[in-house]
């Protein structure tokens, strides 16, 4: 049961930033858009903004694929955690992190987000199912 409140309470997290990352903080999170990425900042935050709504769906939803789902969105907070870094390297201001100290400990709440989605999805836990995805339970071959 608590795994099921965190993968719904991490689902409507990510729907939440995804929203605002297509409207009201469009300005803030182009703030953590690393420099040396090659691709404009605005299509950067609005196309992760659609992948963060599509995510936060998937937890909610995630039935028979919740170990592909907490993988995937353990692999989304992983690759945008260079973002992340980015923002500290650069100094950059956003979301109330204006000092260096503030912006330096945000960054371990990205890994706690990669453990809470494998941990809210039991995706770790659960790996061996993504090999066997339609193992034979009975005669019939129905899972």
């Amino acid at each position: 049961m608590a795994r099921t409140i965190a993968r719904v309470v991490l689902g409507g997290f990510l729907l939440f930033a995804g929203a605002a990352h297509l409207s009201f903080a469009r300005a803030e999170f182009q703030a953590q858009v690393p420099t040396w990425l090659p691709l404009d900042a605005d299509f950067v935050v609005l196309a992760s903004g659609v992948v963060e709504v599509l995510l936060g769906l998937a937890l909610i939803a995630a039935g028979r694929w919740r170990v592909a789902v907490g993988f995937v969105v353990a692999a989304f907070f992983l690759a945008v955690f260079p973002g992340n870094i980015s923002q500290y390297v650069t100094g950059r201001d956003a979301f109330g992190l204006d000092t260096d100290a503030a912006r330096l400990i945000r960054l371990p709440f990205q890994v706690l987000l990669i453990a809470l989605a494998l941990w809210s999805t039991a995706a770790w836990r659960d790996r061996r199912e993504l090999l066997t995805p339609f193992r034979r339970d009975d005669a019939r071959g129905q899972r």
